[in-house]
């Protein structure tokens, strides 16, 4: 059957329908719907092992699903042309947990790895755009011919952020971003997420367990409990979802710490 040569630029940039992925006997989805619109960043949360991690695997085209269908910009996936897929794919860019950086490559070349695999530009121009790159990040120029041994973890991040920004994707995925960083790092994490997000029209999901991320920079909050997500909405609405995972986790000591930071947050800018 011929491939898709269409999409529909005013649909979804991302949507999970009926998703069931499984390893061997153990299901981790089951009927799962969920979709990414335009423009928003949206948090992803869930208990350990619920399958938040395979589920952004699953939307990247890294991991197929065992039912259902990944729908990009309308369109069933597996039913697009190969170079409507290619083109889709390559605007799509992944920070996955820890940087995942190429150990024997500097933070230059590792952000050039992309640009090497995915175009024909010269040499020259592609030092040029992974050194913008490295700036946009908020790394010194310096860095750029660093290895990731030399770096620290907050440091790490931002290069692995600077490769997934390589081919100027309109898709972001973040696996726990500020998984590692103190208080001081993450908040800065976050500011230059929504930054990118302004000045690169970016849409972003984000695995994350970090509360004041999800306070601070989420637009809507996906919660993944029984092997679906039942509720996608802003976080005061999900906060007030029933169920028992969703109050422990949004009713705890550490939500509410985080709540009274964005308060005093907005008292402040406000």
């Amino acid at each position: 059957m011929a491939g898709e040569t269409e999409i529909d630029p005013s649909a979804p940039p991302m949507r999970a329908v009926g998703i069931r992925t499984q390893f061997g006997p153990n299901v981790i989805h089951d009927n799962l719907d969920f979709t990414v619109n335009q423009g928003e960043i949206v948090g992803l949360v869930g208990g350990s092992g619920s399958g938040k991690s395979v589920l952004m695997n699953t939307m990247l085209g890294l991991k197929e699903p065992e039912g259902g269908t990944i729908e990009y910009f309308g369109r069933d996936r597996n039913a697009l042309a190969p170079e409507v897929r290619r083109k889709i794919n390559n605007g799509m860019g992944v920070l996955f947990q820890g940087g995942a950086l190429f150990s024997s490559l500097t933070v230059r070349q590792n952000i050039m790895v992309p640009m090497r695999e995915n175009t024909d530009i010269s040499q020259g121009l592609m030092r040029e755009l992974a050194d913008m790159k490295i700036h946009m990040v908020g790394l010194p120029p310096e860095s750029a011919v660093l290895y990731p041994s030399d770096l620290s973890g907050g440091m790490k991040k931002r290069a692995g952020l600077a490769r997934a920004l390589a081919l100027d994707p309109k898709l972001l995925f973040l696996d726990e971003p500020t998984a590692g960083l103190d208080p001081v790092g993450a908040n800065a994490f976050d500011e230059l997420i929504l930054g990118l997000r302004e000045a690169m029209d970016l849409t972003v999901l984000m695995v994350t367990h970090d509360l004041d991320s999800l306070y601070h920079i989420c637009d809507r909050i996906a919660v993944l409990v029984d092997k679906r997500i039942p509720i996608a909405d802003s976080l005061a609405v999900v906060s007030q979802y029933d169920h028992p995972w969703v109050k422990e986790y949004f009713g705890g000591p550490r939500s509410r710490a985080a709540i009274a930071a964005k308060e005093t947050q907005s008292r402040e800018t406000g």
